[in-house]
């Protein structure tokens, strides 16, 4: 037949193996009729192969296709595109068209452009960038607002959220833009700096809503947020480091011929480009997911050992030496920052890990980590506590013990979900749904340091 005449990638028969093996768990379903549909499959991936997708695209297409024929493959693909499937690139054959892809790519474009003007329209009223006192200020609590509401409506956009939706959508940036410009913040004062801080934080789960087209209840859409966050902040990194080459390079140019390209490139370059990135970046992810999907699980897989190791030797180095945490505000943030870096870890090994793989060496290894940070987060709420216990409340130790708060639950319940799926006592479910479910604790507090924080430390 045809379809033995194409060679197949080497992964192909694998992802047939597994689609075969998903059947026969049907106790409904004949041998005869597996393999009638098995053939039917390969004949529409030797089809697509000859259209130009690659097998394991080809693969996705052909058993989605299926399923239009029959309810078990509909089933299948639904359940297993997740995690078996994420090199589907967004084409033609994925039922789109060339046109749609490039209407989506000059929408994606038109965005950025309109955040690049946002961040310069304040210019007009006298609030420059390179500004200091006001305009410094000014800046600080509303950069988020220049970029995140047009990102949220591009997702909008794409997801055909209804108007009730997008209403919905459309209110926690309305509520951050009234109290971050209202309230009557010290410039330059301790919760102007939280609030603008944690304001970012705060609308991103926000935008989550329109990532996941509104369905923010069901649990693998919040999993599929989570993928797209990790994703994107690696693409916004690649695309930052690319920028700074092109900035190197512009400004040395620039230089050879006697012109300094600076005051353009802080004025103008610098800034819409940074905006502007969030936009590209979160396009890039949704159209590309096959080259971000490689790279992601493996970054994982080497800096997961490799940040164990750094707290492992911190931990025993502080233990050795007897030295405390010094609880000065840049030490708070930078032990924050570390908490999140390892969260951030545990979230995408959890999001790329295959749900039906049995515990292993790595899951193990997520234990370790998770209680390394466990154990440095206690110390740090010690700390914490300490400080306040002699110098009394502040806006930035109160910050800092609820976030440590907030963490050290998430830990302490994630290392035991670790350690009873290493027992056999868990399935790998119950972790990932502790980890979707527990986003909205992140966002309230978020919440609670810009709305409340102000009112109760006087806007100091």
């Amino acid at each position: 037949m045809e379809k033995e005449e194409r060679k197949q990638d080497a992964g192909f028969e694998e992802y047939i193996a597994e689609w075969r093996s998903y059947l026969r768990r049907r106790p409904s379903l004949q041998s005869a009729d597996i393999e009638e549909l098995e053939d039917h499959l390969r004949l529409e991936v030797t089809a697509l192969g000859e259209m130009g997708l690659k097998d394991d695209e080809a693969f996705l297409v052909a058993v989605k296709r299926l399923g239009d024929l029959d309810t078990l493959s509909r089933e299948f693909a639904r359940e297993y595109s997740e995690r078996l499937w994420k090199q589907l690139v967004v084409s033609p054959a994925a039922g789109g068209t060339v046109a749609a892809s490039n209407r989506e790519a000059l929408v994606a474009v038109g965005f950025a452009i309109a955040a690049a003007i946002a961040i310069r329209i304040p210019e007009l009223f006298g609030l420059h960038l390179a500004g200091s006192g006001g305009a410094n200020s000014f800046y600080l609590r509303n950069f988020s607002l220049f970029v995140l509401p047009l990102l949220a409506f591009f997702f909008a956009w794409r997801r055909k959220l209804d108007s009730a939706d997008e209403w919905r959508l459309a209110a926690p940036f309305i509520l951050a833009a009234f109290f971050i410009n209202v309230f009557p913040f010290q410039t330059d004062g301790h919760t102007e700096r939280l609030a603008a801080l944690h304001l970012p934080i705060a609308l991103w789960l926000a935008l989550g809503f329109a990532y996941v087209g509104g369905r923010w209840r069901d649990h693998d859409q919040r999993m599929n947020f989570i993928r797209f966050s990790g994703e994107w902040f690696i693409y916004y990194t690649l695309i930052a480091l690319g920028g700074g080459v092109l900035i190197g390079c512009t400004v040395a140019v620039f230089e050879a011929i006697g012109l300094k390209a600076e005051p353009l490139i802080e004025s103008w370059v610098l800034p819409c480009g940074v905006v502007g990135a969030v936009i590209i970046a979160a396009w890039l992810v949704e159209a590309k997911q096959s080259v971000i999907e490689n790279m992601a699980p493996v970054l994982t897989r080497l800096f997961t050992p490799l940040f164990t190791i750094m707290l492992l030797v911190f931990l025993g180095t502080m233990l050795w030496t007897g030295s405390g945490i010094d609880v000065r505000r840049e030490v708070l943030i930078t032990f924050d920052l570390l908490l999140v870096v390892v969260l951030g870890l545990i979230l995408y090994s959890i999001s790329a890990r295959d749900p039906m793989a049995p515990p292993g060496f790595f899951d193990g290894l997520q234990l370790l980590l998770v209680t390394c940070a466990l154990l440095v987060d206690a110390f740090a709420l010690w700390a914490i506590a300490a400080r306040i216990s002699e110098f009394g409340f502040s806006p930035n130790r109160v910050a800092a013990l609820g976030e440590n708060l907030v963490l050290l639950v998430n830990l302490a319940w994630s290392a035991f979900l670790y350690a009873r799926l290493l027992k056999g006592r868990a399935t790998f479910q119950a972790l990932e749904r502790w980890q979707t479910r527990y986003l909205p604790v992140y966002a309230i507090w978020a919440w609670i340091v810009v709305v409340i924080f102000p009112r109760v430390f006087g806007f100091q």
